[in-house]
């Protein structure tokens, strides 16, 4: 049966000021590029919850047949490293760093305490911090020394569009993305099946413990895991599950499956919230359990958090 909808598992932007920045003008696009992605041949594929597993709220039914063109899709979600090359060629700045702050999970807060603005609203665990950004993804006393192959994180959708235009690629759409992260695999719970631990062995970064106060980080990471941990799917995409959540091109609507375009959807025409998919380090059944490949949220362009990244899309020609 389908339960209640759980509180939101990325916050809102809470920027530090009442006034939200102008967004910047779109940079001009790249010529098209297929580095770091694998071409999907496309093709008929059922996409939803078959289990009616998820949140009412969310919208994951009714399971609908999807064709979809042939497309490209990035291995692995956007790393540190490839944003940083991005933000050097082109000086973009994020949303986070003009809003002056960001979302960070409570237990791995780095700043100082004067930097510390409050939790968000209906998710406590959430803690606004002043000077939270890609850079510093737990505050001003944080780096991202290390983790030059972890995911970006703390990019909102204005953000990860800005990089694929510069990459020469796009955000997936969510029918893209669905497909992509089955690998193959028509009506499974996960990528890789329907056991979340098959053999014992954890094949995604989600949260072990009593959430939100322990974590006994079992699968070997408390936050973000690097962009190629644990094994690809049947298409050869890392990580479709768990680590970050990762930004579609889609907005969100809890009804669109009811009436979505059987050809290359690309969800509604309008929208207030995007649509994100893939779970992230911090999912975990007692609350969220949208580590399922078929689990849908959302937020607002302009949001990002601590567990928000992305990967790119490309059409086939």
């Amino acid at each position: 049966m389908t339960r209640q909808h759980a509180s939101c598992c990325t916050p809102a932007a809470t920027p530090v000021t009442l006034t939200a920045p102008a967004v910047p003008a779109a940079g001009a696009v790249r010529e098209r590029s297929t580095r770091g992605q694998v071409r999907l041949s496309g093709g008929e594929f059922a996409m939803g919850d078959a289990f009616d597993e998820g949140y009412r709220a969310d919208g994951e039914t009714p399971v609908h047949a999807v064709r979809l063109s042939p497309f490209h899709i990035d291995e692995t979600a956007v790393t540190n490293a490839q944003f940083a090359t991005f933000v050097k060629a082109t000086g973009h700045v994020t949303d986070a760093e003009r809003y002056g702050s960001s979302a960070v999970f409570h237990l791995v807060v780095d700043a100082d305490p004067s930097d510390v603005l409050g939790a968000a609203a209906g998710t406590p665990w959430w803690i606004n911090v002043r000077g939270a950004h890609w850079r510093r993804p737990e505050g001003g006393r944080s780096d991202i020394t290390g983790r030059q192959n972890h995911p970006v994180v703390h990019v909102s959708w204005n953000d990860a569009t800005a990089y694929a235009r510069w990459a020469g690629k796009r955000l997936p759409t969510e029918a893209e993305w669905e497909y992509a992260a089955r690998g193959g695999l028509e009506g499974r719970r996960y990528a890789w099946g329907d056991d979340l631990t098959p053999d014992g062995h954890w094949r995604c970064n989600i949260w072990q413990g009593r959430f939100p106060y322990t974590n006994t980080a079992e699968d070997g990471h408390l936050t973000t895991a690097p962009v190629k941990a644990y094994r690809p799917n049947g298409f050869g995409l890392w990580n479709t599950a768990g680590n970050v959540w990762e930004w579609c091109a889609d907005w969100f609507s809890p009804t669109y499956y009811a009436h979505s375009a059987p050809e290359d959807p690309t969800g509604p025409d309008t929208g207030t919230a995007r649509v994100l998919r893939g779970g992230s380090y911090l999912c975990h059944d007692s609350y969220c359990n949208r580590y399922r490949v078929a689990a849908r949220s959302s937020n607002t362009p302009e949001s990002s958090s601590a567990n928000l990244g992305f990967r790119c899309a490309n059409d086939d020609t």
